[in-house]
């Protein structure tokens, strides 16, 4: 994900000279120093020269980065966390209090520029500092503010694990074409452009998914049978009941890693 930001971040104008990675592997750090000509570091310390901070790490790793920070060094900057599942307030108090945060929760369609994020922002953070996170992640995608570190909970059902979901059912309409005796290849190529074409008509069209449903839906057609099929296997339900496990997982992984 951080190398997708940078990429975004680069072609959206910034300079690659205002970008430092502190990257502890001295081999990530070539790669990533050769790949977008960057400013890298061994030590995080070299990067609380910088007006913003984006924390990308692996939840686990979170709180020994920020405790291992220069706390003499912490003053005015702003932190963008896009680890999952850490409260923006375990956060703060891991950095020594007080801390501008905003947290962020995005999607990996952020390595193709056309992710969605999710972010909140504490009580620390200026006007100035949203703008400038929100610039940040419009970079690789589109943003969505939300009022409470809880309703990230929410994003990261939806949009944050949502990619999984349509490949789950991109890979059954895939081998359930093949049942229909098409071959692999085949049925990849119709299910992946079939994909790829519905989300250009929603995204698209004024109109909701649901009206959409209804336009290609035909009374007595080959369409109404598959999505009645889906109705009678409660489809609705399934999906709910999945994003809430979701949501119920990121609640608890918050207070997991909170609590360390």
């Amino acid at each position: 994900m951080a190398g997708s930001l940078i990429g975004g971040l680069l072609n959206a104008g910034f300079s690659a000279s205002t970008i430092t990675v502190a990257e502890p592997d001295e081999t990530r750090r070539q790669v990533l120093n050769d790949q977008f000509d960057i400013n890298t570091s061994a030590d995080n310390n070299a990067a609380l020269d910088a007006e913003i901070i984006i924390l990308a790490v692996k939840p686990q790793l979170l709180k020994m980065v920020c405790q291992q920070f220069d706390h003499s060094k912490v003053a005015d900057q702003l932190f963008i966390s896009i680890a999952a599942g850490v409260k923006s307030s375990d956060i703060n108090r891991w950095l020594g209090g007080d801390r501008a945060i905003v947290r962020c929760m995005p999607n990996t369609p952020a390595l193709l520029q056309c992710g969605a994020s999710g972010l909140f922002a504490n009580e620390f953070v200026s006007d100035q500092q949203k703008q400038l996170a929100e610039t940040i992640m419009q970079a690789v995608g589109i943003v969505i503010w939300v009022d409470s570190d809880e309703k990230l909970n929410a994003v990261t059902a939806v949009s944050g694990s949502g990619p999984a979901y349509f490949f789950l059912m991109m890979e059954a309409m895939q081998q359930a074409g093949e049942r229909l005796g098409l071959t692999a290849e085949v049925a990849q190529k119709l299910v992946l452009q079939t994909a790829l074409g519905a989300a250009r008509m929603a995204t698209e069209s004024d109109s909701p998914p649901a009206e959409l449903r209804k336009r290609v839906t035909s009374k007595g057609g080959t369409t109404e049978q598959a999505i009645l099929s889906f109705q009678s296997a409660n489809f609705h339900q399934i999906v709910l009941d999945a994003l809430v496990a979701a949501s119920n997982r990121s609640i608890s992984l918050a207070e997991e890693l909170g609590s360390e």
